[in-house]
């Protein structure tokens, strides 16, 4: 595969080459045009004068010795009048049936008129012919008709070499192409340096990406690129590797903290069946050992199962099915099941409602999710207290509001809350039996749902999570 310096290179002389082989068609054109309109302008100004001379005096046809005398006393000026005569010498004066009546003194033997000519002469048109002769010369000739009491008598033929014409345009070629060159030499060079001075950034960007491992994001790409195009580049290089540093510390943090949970159960059942194992002892004591380990077990299940959720809402198709669901009748049976939970621990739980759209939504999920929410603001709720649920439209939204009268959480906890195996009070957690992922969860199942949740809290004071669900246009 070819770099992009070559193509570049290849691409800008090619362009190049294209518009100069346009410019030099449109310059030896125009100059060709031009040059002929002056051949056959000062052909046409000598032989149109000595034909008027002719037309005013006949007798100079009649001269022996082949000379057009100018008289005297003619306006005709004195370098004109040498021109002229010069001129005359090529002269043929033709009847109109192509006889030659007269010719100059220096008139070279020339091959007959052609008839198409003498018929358009003699209608009285001016005629130009250029005549390729035998030696490779070229000439050009005109034909001016003659005119007496008003008719065409005859026409005067005169010419001129084009070996002028000739020599400058093959100068004008020689140029055209010599500079052609140059500036096809020039576009190669300069467009290799003017590519290396572009893919400098690009050059630089990818030894900071060759340079970067998993063990070494910390590194970043630090261009004082000469072009906005490549400086938002870098940023968004940048920004990915802000992004791919998070993922990665959040990763390693997730596998630290899980083998973390799930190394404390296991060394607890293994120091249980340790201990067993030293002597013999009594049905009642192995009884308390695999009671024990159950609870360890059961432990762990419920770890695998929350990992394995969080694992299939990362991949491509998160595992729900959404479907038209109205939300009142979901959050009044959620309530009334956990009412004497929230009897029973003294707290007052409500669901404050008004009518509302139906969401797209999975009913099993989105149960999970306000089951995690409700079961941490009664869990961490003082007797006496109060939960309630809130349902409201706002903005082409749907909103849950789950509100509580607890504890509150410390500004600087909330914005880890959905972190995996965080923990405002990791003691406390460990105790009820929490792992730290409850909440990641409901983030994944909320995004799954094309939806948001967000928290507002203060300590002593109580909890807000808000959950936000697309309404369905009409």
């Amino acid at each position: 595969m070819s770099s992009f310096r070559t193509q570049f290179r290849l691409y800008t002389v090619a362009m190049i080459a294209a518009l100069l082989g346009g410019f030099n068609v449109v310059v030896y054109t125009g100059f060709h045009s031009l040059l002929q309109q002056y051949v056959d302008g000062r052909l046409f100004g000598f032989a149109d004068t000595l034909a008027e001379l002719i037309e005013q005096r006949p007798e100079l046809l009649k001269r022996s010795d082949h000379e057009i005398v100018v008289p005297r006393g003619s306006q005709v000026a004195d370098d004109r009048m040498k021109e002229l005569r010069e001129v005359s010498h090529s002269v043929h004066i033709l009847a109109l049936d192509g006889t030659v009546v007269w010719q100059g003194s220096g008139v070279v033997p020339r091959p007959s008129v052609d008839e198409a000519v003498l018929a358009r002469g003699t209608r009285g048109e001016v005629v130009y012919e250029t005549l390729e002769m035998e030696s490779g010369a070229s000439v050009r000739q005109v034909f001016v008709p003659i005119r007496q009491q008003d008719e065409v008598r005859y026409l005067l033929q005169a010419e001129e070499s084009l070996a002028f014409f000739r020599r400058t345009h093959r100068s004008l070629m020689g140029l055209l192409m010599l500079g052609s060159v140059a500036v096809l030499a020039t576009s190669w060079f300069g467009s290799g340096w003017l590519a290396r001075k572009v893919l400098h950034p690009v050059e630089a960007l990818s030894r900071t990406a060759e340079g970067i491992s998993e063990s070494a994001l910390r590194s970043r790409a630090n261009l004082n690129a000469p072009f906005q195009e490549f400086e938002r580049l870098a940023q968004a290089f940048n920004a990915m590797l802000d992004r791919l540093q998070r993922a990665s510390e959040s990763q390693r943090r997730f596998t630290d903290y899980a083998a973390h949970e799930m190394k404390t159960p296991l060394t607890v059942m293994q120091g249980n069946l340790e201990v067993a194992l030293q002597r013999v002892r009594s049905a009642d004591d192995y009884r308390d050992v695999l009671v024990s380990n159950l609870e360890q077990v059961q432990r762990l299940i419920v770890l695998t199962r929350s990992l394995l959720t969080l694992a299939r809402f990362a991949g491509e198709r998160p595992p729900v099915e959404l479907s038209v669901l109205p939300l009142q009748p979901l959050l009044k049976e959620l309530i009334d099941d956990l009412t004497p939970v929230a009897e029973d621990r003294r707290l007052t739980l409500v669901l404050e409602e008004e009518p509302v759209q139906p969401v797209l939504g999975d009913a099993e999920r989105l149960k999970q999710v306000f089951i995690n929410l409700l079961d941490n603001a009664l869990r961490y709720t003082d007797p006496g207290g109060r939960v309630a649920v809130h349902l409201s439209n706002a903005h082409n939204e749907v909103r849950v509001a789950v509100r509580d009268t607890g504890q509150g959480i410390a500004r600087e906890h909330l914005p880890h809350l959905f972190e995996p195996f965080y923990r405002t009070d990791p003691a406390r957690a460990r105790d009820s039996g929490g792992h730290g992922l409850g909440l990641p969860i409901v983030k994944e199942i909320m995004d799954a749902h094309h939806g948001a949740i967000t928290v507002e809290s203060e300590v002593g004071k109580g909890s807000v999570f808000m959950l936000t669900f697309p309404a369905i246009q009409k």
